[in-house]
């Protein structure tokens, strides 16, 4: 149905992989591997979606970046119904992105007790916090290590990441520490915010992003 609705397969899998993924950057062999989709097809459909505004391109360090287009019309409806939030009309279960969200969210649990986290960095294409992954909590360290190997091996990419308790981040949120205050204003996808303690920080951010 959803396919008849938006012309393609592959357009809706790249619509649930950028509206899910707000922030987050991509290039196409990235993209091509994440939803699992032949490259061509790929780039004729990134094609469409810039040409109607729904995402954003950037060069950097001579790759071609992708990401929703925040300031688009339409976005929040569209992220409604591929972003994970209300969703009007039910997503194909089994999608490649449905699968990679779920096997994140079981992931992470199996962590530990996580209060906040975080991708950023490499994920976002914004240096300012100089790490790639936050994660705030209570977290056993060997499953942990497990995770961020496993996501290394995933993103083929070397993941820098910090884990602090929930009782020392709000320490530093409460005195305006350097490195609290550079995750507030980072470029950033919120994956866990149980206490909301970075997410009105995101919806300003948004609000201020559509003026």
């Amino acid at each position: 149905m959803i396919e008849q609705l938006f012309g393609s397969k592959t357009r809706v899998k790249l619509l649930q992989l950028f509206y899910s993924n707000p922030n987050r950057s991509y290039y196409v062999r990235e993209i091509t591997r994440k939803i699992d989709e032949q490259i061509n097809s790929v780039r004729r459909e990134l094609s469409n979606l810039l040409s109607i505004g729904i995402i954003t391109s950037d060069n950097t360090n001579n790759k071609l970046y992708y990401e929703v287009n925040q300031k688009f019309e339409y976005f929040d409806p569209l992220q409604q119904i591929f972003g994970g939030g209300v969703k009007p009309i039910k997503k194909k279960a089994g999608t490649a992105n449905e699968a990679e969200t779920a096997e994140t969210d079981s992931a992470l649990k199996a962590v530990g007790r996580i209060d906040l986290a975080v991708y950023t960095g490499q994920f976002t294409r914004d240096e300012t916090s100089g790490v790639d992954f936050l994660v705030v909590g209570e977290v056993n360290p060997n499953a942990l290590q497990k995770y961020v190997d496993e996501l290394e091996t995933k993103e083929n990419k070397s993941i820098r990441y910090t884990v602090m308790s929930l009782q020392d981040f709000k320490y530093r949120q409460q005195i305006r520490d350097r490195f609290a205050v550079a995750i507030a204003g980072a470029k950033k996808q919120i994956l866990v915010d149980v206490h909301n303690l970075l997410t009105e920080v995101e919806e300003l951010e948004k609000e201020e992003k559509k003026k």
